[in-house]
Protein backbone atom coordinates (compact mmCIF):
# COMPACT_ATOMS: atom_id res chain seq x y z
CA UNK A 1 0.00 0.00 0.00
CA UNK A 2 1.35 3.21 -1.34
CA UNK A 3 1.82 6.60 1.01
CA UNK A 4 -1.57 8.17 -1.10
CA UNK A 5 -3.31 4.71 -0.37
CA UNK A 6 -2.60 4.91 3.58
CA UNK A 7 -3.39 8.07 3.44
CA UNK A 8 -6.74 7.80 2.25
CA UNK A 9 -7.54 5.17 5.02
CA UNK A 10 -6.55 6.92 7.30
CA UNK A 11 -8.62 9.60 6.77
CA UNK A 12 -11.85 7.39 6.20
CA UNK A 13 -12.09 7.70 10.05
CA UNK A 14 -10.31 10.52 10.93
CA UNK A 15 -10.00 14.37 10.34
CA UNK A 16 -6.87 15.36 8.52
CA UNK A 17 -5.65 18.39 10.18
CA UNK A 18 -2.23 20.16 8.60
CA UNK A 19 -0.02 22.60 10.67
CA UNK A 20 2.02 24.85 9.79
CA UNK A 21 5.00 26.30 11.54
CA UNK A 22 8.79 26.76 11.61
CA UNK A 23 9.71 26.27 14.56
CA UNK A 24 10.09 22.58 15.16
CA UNK A 25 9.39 22.26 18.82
CA UNK A 26 5.74 24.02 18.36
CA UNK A 27 5.24 21.15 15.71
CA UNK A 28 6.27 18.19 18.04
CA UNK A 29 4.13 19.33 20.83
CA UNK A 30 1.52 19.92 18.36
CA UNK A 31 1.63 16.73 16.02
CA UNK A 32 2.01 14.69 19.17
CA UNK A 33 -1.16 15.95 20.82
CA UNK A 34 -3.06 15.59 18.15
CA UNK A 35 -2.21 12.43 17.03
CA UNK A 36 -3.01 10.86 20.45
CA UNK A 37 -6.45 12.54 19.80
CA UNK A 38 -7.11 10.06 16.80
CA UNK A 39 -6.17 13.19 14.00
CA UNK A 40 -4.35 12.16 10.94
CA UNK A 41 -1.36 15.23 11.07
CA UNK A 42 0.38 16.87 8.49
CA UNK A 43 3.28 19.03 9.01
CA UNK A 44 4.69 21.83 6.63
CA UNK A 45 7.50 24.56 7.84
CA UNK A 46 7.01 27.31 5.57
CA UNK A 47 4.52 28.62 3.20
CA UNK A 48 5.61 27.11 -0.14
CA UNK A 49 5.43 23.63 1.73
CA UNK A 50 2.23 24.55 2.60
CA UNK A 51 0.24 25.78 -0.16
CA UNK A 52 1.79 22.29 -2.31
CA UNK A 53 0.52 19.91 0.83
CA UNK A 54 -2.97 21.88 1.04
CA UNK A 55 -3.88 21.52 -2.49
CA UNK A 56 -2.52 17.61 -2.75
CA UNK A 57 -4.01 16.88 0.62
CA UNK A 58 -6.86 18.55 1.13
CA UNK A 59 -7.10 18.81 5.08
CA UNK A 60 -10.27 19.02 6.74
CA UNK A 61 -8.64 22.27 9.04
CA UNK A 62 -5.09 24.71 9.07
CA UNK A 63 -3.12 25.33 11.99
CA UNK A 64 -1.25 28.13 10.42
CA UNK A 65 1.70 30.34 12.37
CA UNK A 66 1.29 33.57 11.56
CA UNK A 67 4.78 34.93 11.67
CA UNK A 68 7.06 32.91 9.53
CA UNK A 69 10.52 33.95 7.51
CA UNK A 70 9.71 34.98 3.88
CA UNK A 71 6.24 34.40 2.92
CA UNK A 72 3.89 34.61 6.47
CA UNK A 73 0.55 33.27 7.30
CA UNK A 74 -1.15 35.90 6.12
CA UNK A 75 -0.13 35.41 2.79
CA UNK A 76 -0.78 31.45 3.18
CA UNK A 77 -4.22 32.17 4.25
CA UNK A 78 -4.92 34.35 1.57
CA UNK A 79 -3.76 31.93 -1.34
CA UNK A 80 -5.65 29.37 0.34
CA UNK A 81 -8.88 30.94 0.09
CA UNK A 82 -8.31 32.36 -3.69
CA UNK A 83 -7.70 28.63 -4.78
CA UNK A 84 -11.48 26.95 -5.60
CA UNK A 85 -9.94 23.78 -4.18
CA UNK A 86 -9.18 25.09 -0.53
CA UNK A 87 -11.17 28.25 -0.09
CA UNK A 88 -13.81 26.00 1.69
CA UNK A 89 -10.64 24.52 4.32
CA UNK A 90 -11.00 26.78 7.98
CA UNK A 91 -7.72 28.18 8.98
CA UNK A 92 -7.05 28.30 12.37
CA UNK A 93 -4.28 31.48 12.93
CA UNK A 94 -1.44 30.51 16.01
CA UNK A 95 0.05 33.92 16.84
CA UNK A 96 1.83 35.30 19.57
CA UNK A 97 1.48 38.62 18.83
CA UNK A 98 -2.04 39.97 20.67
CA UNK A 99 -2.13 43.57 19.14
CA UNK A 100 -5.91 44.20 17.79
CA UNK A 101 -4.13 44.68 14.13
CA UNK A 102 -2.52 41.40 13.98
CA UNK A 103 -5.43 39.75 15.14
CA UNK A 104 -7.82 41.59 12.63
CA UNK A 105 -5.46 41.10 10.00
CA UNK A 106 -5.69 37.04 10.61
CA UNK A 107 -9.49 36.89 10.68
CA UNK A 108 -9.18 39.39 7.55
CA UNK A 109 -6.85 37.23 5.69
CA UNK A 110 -9.49 34.81 5.83
CA UNK A 111 -9.09 32.69 8.96
CA UNK A 112 -12.01 31.61 11.37
CA UNK A 113 -10.13 31.80 14.53
CA UNK A 114 -6.70 32.74 16.49
CA UNK A 115 -5.04 30.56 19.30
CA UNK A 116 -2.15 32.56 21.19
CA UNK A 117 1.50 31.51 22.27
CA UNK A 118 2.72 29.45 23.81
CA UNK A 119 0.33 26.76 22.18
CA UNK A 120 -2.07 25.04 24.62
CA UNK A 121 -2.98 21.87 23.12
CA UNK A 122 -6.03 21.28 25.09
CA UNK A 123 -7.47 24.76 23.86
CA UNK A 124 -6.72 24.02 20.34
CA UNK A 125 -8.37 21.15 20.37
CA UNK A 126 -11.48 22.65 21.75
CA UNK A 127 -11.04 25.72 18.87
CA UNK A 128 -10.94 22.84 16.36
CA UNK A 129 -14.08 21.35 17.15
CA UNK A 130 -16.20 23.68 16.80
CA UNK A 131 -14.70 24.54 13.34
CA UNK A 132 -14.41 21.07 12.17
CA UNK A 133 -18.13 20.37 13.09
CA UNK A 134 -19.35 23.07 10.82
CA UNK A 135 -16.92 22.05 8.58
CA UNK A 136 -18.36 18.39 8.12
CA UNK A 137 -21.45 19.47 7.58
CA UNK A 138 -20.54 21.76 4.52
CA UNK A 139 -18.34 18.94 3.64
CA UNK A 140 -20.93 16.94 3.16
CA UNK A 141 -23.97 19.23 1.30
CA UNK A 142 -21.23 20.47 -0.90
CA UNK A 143 -20.48 16.07 -2.07
CA UNK A 144 -24.34 15.44 -2.43
CA UNK A 145 -24.78 18.66 -4.07
CA UNK A 146 -21.79 17.09 -6.49
CA UNK A 147 -23.34 13.54 -6.63
CA UNK A 148 -26.12 15.47 -7.76
CA UNK A 149 -25.04 17.49 -10.30
CA UNK A 150 -22.62 14.26 -11.69
CA UNK A 151 -25.54 12.37 -11.95
CA UNK A 152 -26.88 14.80 -14.77
CA UNK A 153 -24.28 13.79 -16.84
CA UNK A 154 -25.08 10.68 -17.09
CA UNK A 155 -28.82 11.57 -18.21
CA UNK A 156 -26.77 14.16 -21.15
CA UNK A 157 -27.42 17.52 -18.99
CA UNK A 158 -24.47 19.32 -18.47
CA UNK A 159 -23.98 21.82 -15.23
CA UNK A 160 -21.64 24.79 -14.50
CA UNK A 161 -21.93 27.52 -11.31
CA UNK A 162 -21.21 30.95 -12.15
CA UNK A 163 -20.44 34.04 -10.19
CA UNK A 164 -22.55 37.09 -11.72
CA UNK A 165 -20.40 39.75 -10.58
CA UNK A 166 -17.00 38.88 -12.73
CA UNK A 167 -18.09 35.68 -14.74
CA UNK A 168 -15.78 32.97 -12.41
CA UNK A 169 -16.83 29.90 -13.25
CA UNK A 170 -16.82 28.24 -10.03
CA UNK A 171 -17.49 24.74 -10.79
CA UNK A 172 -18.40 22.30 -13.64
CA UNK A 173 -19.36 18.75 -14.41
CA UNK A 174 -16.50 16.48 -16.55
CA UNK A 175 -19.24 16.77 -19.66
CA UNK A 176 -19.76 20.62 -18.89
CA UNK A 177 -15.95 21.02 -19.71
CA UNK A 178 -16.06 18.64 -22.87
CA UNK A 179 -19.03 21.11 -24.22
CA UNK A 180 -17.48 24.32 -23.11
CA UNK A 181 -14.24 23.47 -25.14
CA UNK A 182 -15.77 22.40 -27.86
CA UNK A 183 -18.63 25.08 -28.34
CA UNK A 184 -16.03 27.97 -27.47
CA UNK A 185 -12.64 27.15 -27.44
CA UNK A 186 -9.99 27.07 -24.45
CA UNK A 187 -10.38 29.39 -21.47
CA UNK A 188 -8.44 32.94 -21.82
CA UNK A 189 -5.22 32.12 -19.23
CA UNK A 190 -5.61 33.72 -15.58
CA UNK A 191 -5.65 33.20 -12.03
CA UNK A 192 -9.54 32.17 -12.25
CA UNK A 193 -11.26 30.20 -14.76
CA UNK A 194 -13.88 32.30 -16.08
CA UNK A 195 -17.60 31.18 -17.61
CA UNK A 196 -17.12 31.93 -21.87
CA UNK A 197 -18.20 35.48 -22.43
CA UNK A 198 -21.70 34.92 -23.98
CA UNK A 199 -22.60 32.91 -21.11
CA UNK A 200 -21.44 35.27 -18.75
CA UNK A 201 -23.12 38.24 -20.33
CA UNK A 202 -26.10 35.75 -20.66
CA UNK A 203 -26.12 35.87 -17.16
CA UNK A 204 -26.10 39.09 -15.61
CA UNK A 205 -28.75 40.28 -18.49
CA UNK A 206 -31.15 38.46 -16.87
CA UNK A 207 -30.00 38.23 -13.27
CA UNK A 208 -33.28 40.84 -12.30
CA UNK A 209 -35.17 38.27 -14.11
CA UNK A 210 -33.87 35.00 -11.90
CA UNK A 211 -33.88 36.78 -8.72
CA UNK A 212 -37.78 37.37 -9.06
CA UNK A 213 -37.79 33.98 -9.58
CA UNK A 214 -38.47 34.10 -13.60
CA UNK A 215 -36.81 32.03 -15.63
CA UNK A 216 -35.37 33.80 -18.57
CA UNK A 217 -35.23 32.65 -21.99
CA UNK A 218 -32.22 30.34 -22.60
CA UNK A 219 -29.19 31.14 -24.37
CA UNK A 220 -28.36 28.58 -27.36
CA UNK A 221 -24.54 28.33 -29.31
CA UNK A 222 -24.56 26.15 -32.29
CA UNK A 223 -21.30 24.05 -33.80
CA UNK A 224 -22.38 22.65 -36.90
CA UNK A 225 -25.65 20.93 -37.07
CA UNK A 226 -25.69 20.67 -32.41
CA UNK A 227 -27.11 23.20 -30.14
CA UNK A 228 -26.12 23.89 -27.15
CA UNK A 229 -28.79 25.55 -24.49
CA UNK A 230 -28.25 27.06 -21.37
CA UNK A 231 -31.04 27.37 -18.70
CA UNK A 232 -30.35 29.00 -15.42
CA UNK A 233 -31.38 26.96 -12.52
CA UNK A 234 -30.81 28.62 -9.47
CA UNK A 235 -29.41 30.47 -6.98
CA UNK A 236 -26.71 28.72 -5.05
CA UNK A 237 -24.39 31.19 -3.13
CA UNK A 238 -25.48 34.27 -1.37
CA UNK A 239 -26.68 37.15 -3.07
CA UNK A 240 -23.72 39.40 -2.44
CA UNK A 241 -22.75 40.81 -5.71
CA UNK A 242 -25.53 39.04 -7.87
CA UNK A 243 -24.42 35.57 -6.15
CA UNK A 244 -23.59 32.09 -7.56
CA UNK A 245 -25.97 30.28 -10.23
CA UNK A 246 -26.64 26.85 -11.05
CA UNK A 247 -26.56 26.55 -14.90
CA UNK A 248 -27.78 23.39 -16.57
CA UNK A 249 -26.60 22.80 -19.97
CA UNK A 250 -28.25 20.28 -22.82
CA UNK A 251 -26.77 19.39 -25.93
CA UNK A 252 -29.13 18.76 -29.35
CA UNK A 253 -27.65 17.18 -32.43
CA UNK A 254 -29.86 17.04 -35.48
CA UNK A 255 -27.46 14.52 -37.13
CA UNK A 256 -30.55 12.02 -36.91
CA UNK A 257 -32.72 14.63 -39.12
CA UNK A 258 -29.50 14.89 -41.33
CA UNK A 259 -29.55 11.33 -41.99
CA UNK A 260 -33.73 10.73 -42.18
CA UNK A 261 -33.68 13.36 -45.39
CA UNK A 262 -30.77 11.00 -46.55
CA UNK A 263 -32.40 7.92 -46.30
CA UNK A 264 -35.75 9.31 -47.54
CA UNK A 265 -34.99 11.81 -50.25
CA UNK A 266 -32.83 9.01 -51.55
CA UNK A 267 -29.55 11.58 -50.68
CA UNK A 268 -25.88 11.18 -50.72
CA UNK A 269 -24.54 12.80 -47.13
CA UNK A 270 -23.16 15.79 -48.00
CA UNK A 271 -26.58 16.38 -50.29
CA UNK A 272 -28.37 16.14 -46.77
CA UNK A 273 -26.48 18.44 -45.30
CA UNK A 274 -26.40 20.78 -48.07
CA UNK A 275 -30.42 20.51 -47.75
CA UNK A 276 -30.75 20.63 -44.09
CA UNK A 277 -28.96 24.20 -44.27
CA UNK A 278 -30.88 25.56 -47.01
CA UNK A 279 -33.83 24.33 -44.38
CA UNK A 280 -31.99 26.20 -41.55
CA UNK A 281 -32.44 29.19 -44.02
CA UNK A 282 -28.62 29.92 -44.60
CA UNK A 283 -26.94 30.58 -48.84
CA UNK A 284 -24.69 29.05 -50.08
CA UNK A 285 -21.64 31.00 -49.47
CA UNK A 286 -22.78 29.97 -45.53
CA UNK A 287 -23.53 26.68 -46.21
CA UNK A 288 -19.85 26.47 -48.18
CA UNK A 289 -17.79 28.48 -44.72
CA UNK A 290 -19.80 25.56 -42.33
CA UNK A 291 -18.99 22.41 -44.34
CA UNK A 292 -15.75 23.65 -45.47
CA UNK A 293 -16.07 23.99 -49.22
CA UNK A 294 -16.62 26.28 -52.12
CA UNK A 295 -20.43 27.86 -52.26
CA UNK A 296 -19.80 26.67 -56.30
CA UNK A 297 -19.72 22.64 -55.01
CA UNK A 298 -22.60 23.65 -52.18
CA UNK A 299 -24.55 24.55 -55.58
CA UNK A 300 -23.80 21.67 -57.55
CA UNK A 301 -24.47 19.35 -54.61
CA UNK A 302 -27.92 21.54 -54.74
CA UNK A 303 -28.90 20.77 -58.37
CA UNK A 304 -28.77 16.98 -57.28
CA UNK A 305 -30.65 17.79 -54.49
CA UNK A 306 -33.33 19.75 -56.64
CA UNK A 307 -33.21 16.68 -59.31
CA UNK A 308 -34.11 13.71 -56.68
CA UNK A 309 -36.59 15.78 -55.01
CA UNK A 310 -38.26 16.90 -58.65
CA UNK A 311 -38.31 20.97 -57.77
CA UNK A 312 -36.98 23.60 -59.36
CA UNK A 313 -36.32 26.47 -56.51
CA UNK A 314 -34.66 26.21 -53.14
CA UNK A 315 -38.14 27.57 -51.41
CA UNK A 316 -39.69 24.32 -53.02
CA UNK A 317 -36.86 22.41 -52.13
CA UNK A 318 -36.66 23.24 -48.10
CA UNK A 319 -40.88 23.52 -47.93
CA UNK A 320 -40.57 19.99 -49.15
CA UNK A 321 -37.59 18.44 -46.39
CA UNK A 322 -39.42 20.54 -43.57
CA UNK A 323 -43.17 18.52 -44.34
CA UNK A 324 -41.08 15.21 -44.05
CA UNK A 325 -38.60 16.20 -41.23
CA UNK A 326 -41.59 17.20 -38.92
CA UNK A 327 -43.38 13.73 -40.11
CA UNK A 328 -40.35 11.95 -38.74
CA UNK A 329 -39.11 14.56 -35.81
CA UNK A 330 -42.19 16.58 -34.56
CA UNK A 331 -39.68 18.39 -32.14
CA UNK A 332 -37.28 19.63 -34.85
CA UNK A 333 -36.95 23.18 -34.83
CA UNK A 334 -36.59 24.52 -38.65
Amino acid sequence: MNGSEALARERANSDLVLIVDDVPDNLAVLHDALDESGYTVLVATGGEAALQRADQALPDIVLLDAMMPGMDGFEVARRLKASPRTAHIPIIFMTGLTETEHLVAALESGGVDYVTKPIKPKEVLARMGVHLGGARQARQEARQAGQARNALDAFGYASITVRASDGRLMWQTPLARDLLLAYFGPPAPGPHQLAPQPVADWLRRHLREAQAQIEPPRLTAELGARRLSFRLHQQTGDSEGGGDWLIVMREVSDAAVIEAMSLSFKLTAREAEVLYWVVKGKINRDIGDILGTSPMTVKKHLERVFAKLGVETRTAAAAMALSRIRQLHPQFEG
